[in-house]
């Protein structure tokens, strides 16, 4: 079996490889292609010693890694994690919370973003036309969409964050993660857990008047506990950008930073480290073990600034379920083994939300076998995540139709829809500071 990685200079390949290695896939081959060569190099090398003997190969074009190859993982960020830095920056300072998947900087990256993407999309179903596209392209749900609607590959959208908060909802409640079912839904970045069932019955009912439970469900301070007992749900953590943007941009301000610009340094140090030749500074004695603390430093690192939390978060011991590595495989070994696992994907609606359109791309459990997913019946959706999923996804279609034009009027006009812009006026300065002409 060939694996096939388009982003093969990003920082997490070598842990995915690692992963991927170790399964039950038969994995043969696992080839990289990256427009930065250079940094390619560095990241194949980290992932062929992590990959127990798969070979590892690095590709100069995405022809020669995609063809032939029967799963196809995208995972690009284009203008890199300085550009990252750069687009929350010119969020911040125009008074819009400066994350990299939601609001105005989640706007760029996908505008930047969804012409590539298309391309990879185009380029899969002509060269590897039964093979499975699996994107973690951030903003997931929005590039999903668009490589959806522009594109006969067989596309599964993954992120990792609705896994984390079932493994954390059921911790919270004493019981057994992998034993669980999740009554979930949304779209990516903005789902809501309904319930943790337990031997098919609902346990959320025992800790909505329990404070320390709720507050033991985030790894990050992230919800007041009356606003969950008003809910009677439990957000994934992006909503907090939805729910405390005032709070988020003033902890921002406070810091004069973005978590985009310690990723960057974070990012900058650690290529650095690894880096052979052209330098009178050696090279990291071990690699590996750079890579490792590389990782613990940006996992340490999410949420601090924007929750003002100064104590690194740490991932912990008893976390199984949830990974950037764990889920991807997960996916994959439930189509190669055929085994029918409910997993919560990126997928088509085909009438799931019945108040989205049939084509949009939805957050939802699924049923993975060897004909890929199938999304799980979704009881009715109270009225506000149901009022909040509609406004989003309206500005994510606009989104698409604009990224796919490059008109002004069609960008300034998308922005403007999103939650986290106040008026056209905002929307029109942000598109000028984020995306000159």
């Amino acid at each position: 079996m060939k694996i096939a990685i388009i982003g093969g200079a990003g920082v997490r390949v070598p842990l995915l490889t690692g992963g991927l290695s170790r399964s039950d896939l038969g994995i043969s081959d696992i080839a990289l292609y990256d427009i930065d060569q250079q940094r390619q190099g560095l990241i194949a090398d980290l992932a062929a010693r992590m990959s127990g003997g798969v070979r590892v190969t690095s590709a100069a074009t995405a022809e020669a890694a995609v063809e032939g190859a029967d799963f196809v993982i995208t995972s690009i960020r284009v203008g890199g994690a300085a550009q990252r830095a750069k687009d929350e920056a010119a969020a911040i300072a125009l008074d819009a919370v400066g994350q990299e998947t939601v609001g105005p900087a989640g706007f760029a990256m996908a505008v930047r973003t969804i012409p590539a993407m298309v391309e990879y999309g185009r380029l899969v179903a002509r060269l590897a036309p039964r093979a499975w596209m699996i994107n973690f392209s951030n903003p997931v749900s929005l590039i999903t969409q668009a490589v959806h609607q522009e594109t006969d590959a067989n596309l599964i959208g993954i992120c990792d964050t609705p896994m984390e908060m079932f493994e954390d909802a059921a911790h919270a409640l004493g019981l057994p993660p992998s034993v669980c079912s999740y009554d979930y839904f949304g779209l990516n970045h903005l789902g809501w857990v309904r319930d943790v069932l337990f031997e098919g019955e609902g346990q959320l009912h025992r800790i909505w008047e329990d404070d320390e439970k709720l507050e033991a469900v985030y790894r990050s301070p992230l919800f007041e506990p009356e606003r969950l007992r008003t809910l009677k749900l439990l957000p994934t953590e992006y909503l907090y950008y939805y729910y405390r943007p005032d709070v988020a941009l003033a902890n921002m301000k406070r810091a004069g930073s973005s978590r985009g610009v310690v990723v960057a340094q974070l990012t900058k140090a650690f290529f650095n480290d690894i880096s052979r030749g052209g330098t009178s500074v050696p090279p990291a004695a071990d690699p590996l073990a750079r890579y490792q603390r590389y990782l613990a430093d940006r996992d340490g690192s999410y949420m601090q600034i924007e929750t003002g939390v100064t104590a690194p978060r740490i991932k912990p011991d008893w976390a199984e379920l949830s990974g950037y590595d764990r889920i991807a495989l997960m996916t994959m070994r439930a189509i190669v083994h055929n085994q029918g696992a409910i997993i919560p994907l990126d997928v088509a609606n085909r009438g799931t939300l019945p108040f989205l359109d049939d084509e949009d791309i939805v957050e939802v459990p699924c049923r993975v076998d060897a004909n890929g997913p199938h999304a799980q019946p979704v009881a009715a959706v109270p009225d506000h995540p149901r009022e909040l999923i509609e406004r989003v996804k309206k500005y994510e279609r606009a989104t698409v139709r604009a990224a796919l034009t490059g008109d002004r009027g069609e960008l300034v006009d998308a922005l403007a829809l999103n939650p986290l812009v106040s008026s056209r006026d905002q929307a029109g300065r942000l598109v000028n500071a984020l995306l000159p002409a």
